[in-house]
């Protein structure tokens, strides 16, 4: 008797299809593998049977990914890398870290946090070398030879294997004095009447907060006449009394603490988790395995 647990696809054919995306061949991925043709096509043939879907458009010129497909190979990227980070916990098998690693970050994080981790990463793995770049645009790991981004929000490329750091959000602040003069804000609505400090990240839209409160998203257009492509300028210009700002909240807690800041509309927040996003699937990499795992460790304890 034929169970749906029998039918569910496993690694092996999630395996052999990965492989024949990369090559976009058969026969090229039945080299790789060290199996047939006959023998991959069968493979897939199970994988598209078990997911009652078709994956593959093949012709004469190789083979593209269907639609279903590019959903397929985003899950089977992550399905594997979690396989194998299982494997490897459960078999505690690590062989000596070394080598290269490449790690990018924005300029205010990645200064202010990223840094101090890369560091005492080093310090753990005296065999790696740590190379780290602060970038304020969007990076193409693969072109540009970087092999791990720490990234804050929750805009992940599909192409890429992401893993969570830290949960964490923006909030809303502004000082006492201002407040005292403006007024504070009722309702997310109520911002575009206030002077708000726009920071410019990335290819985040210029002047949009998206905020989460009571359920649902609102995005609202927000003016003032400071904006910056600095997170350090714009949380300066706030501590001065100029306006209100969207911050992360382990750059404003210590001003809230300490009353040179007001959290603004607490119910509402921006989700900016911390995540790992990397190129390569870390059972693939030592090296980066231990970055992740190090970085997760760190991170995860920001705010505690």
């Amino acid at each position: 008797m034929t169970t749906e647990r029998d039918r569910l696809p496993l690694a092996e054919d999630l395996r052999v299809f990965l492989a024949v995306v990369n090559k976009q061949s058969f026969a090229a991925a039945a080299t790789e593998l060290g199996q047939s043709p006959a023998y991959i096509s069968k493979r897939i043939q199970i994988l598209e049977e078990a997911l009652n879907t078709r994956l593959l458009h093949r012709s004469t010129r190789g083979v593209r990914l269907t639609d279903d497909g590019e959903r397929a190979q985003r899950w089977a990227l992550q399905i594997l890398d979690t396989f194998d980070q299982f494997i490897g916990d459960v078999s505690d098998s690590r062989s000596e870290v070394r080598g290269n690693v490449h790690i990018c970050s924005s300029f205010g994080f990645g200064r202010c946090h990223v840094a101090p981790a890369v560091a005492e990463l080093a310090e753990r793995y005296p065999h790696l070398n740590l190379r780290l770049d602060l970038f304020d645009r969007v990076v193409d790991l693969v072109a540009e030879g970087i092999d791990l981004e720490i990234l804050v929000g929750d805009d992940i490329p599909e192409q890429h294997i992401g893993k969570k750091l830290a949960q964490h959000q923006r909030i809303l602040c502004a000082s006492p004095q201002y407040l005292a003069a403006h007024g504070e804000p009722d309702s997310p609505d109520a911002l575009t009447q206030h002077q708000c400090l726009v920071l410019k990240e990335r290819d985040n839209p210029f002047g949009v907060w998206s905020l989460t409160g009571v359920g649902e998203e609102q995005r609202i257009r927000v003016k003032g006449v400071l904006s910056s492509n600095s997170g350090e300028v714009v949380l300066q210009w706030a501590l001065k009394h100029h306006g209100i700002i969207l911050r992360s909240e382990w750059d404003v807690r210590p001003y809230i603490d300490r009353g040179e800041l007001v959290q603004v509309l607490p119910q509402f927040s921006q989700p900016a988790s911390v995540w790992a996003v990397y190129p390569t699937r870390l059972a693939d990499s030592a090296k980066l395995r231990v970055c992740v795992e190090f970085l997760h460790q760190r991170f995860s304890q920001l705010l505690q």
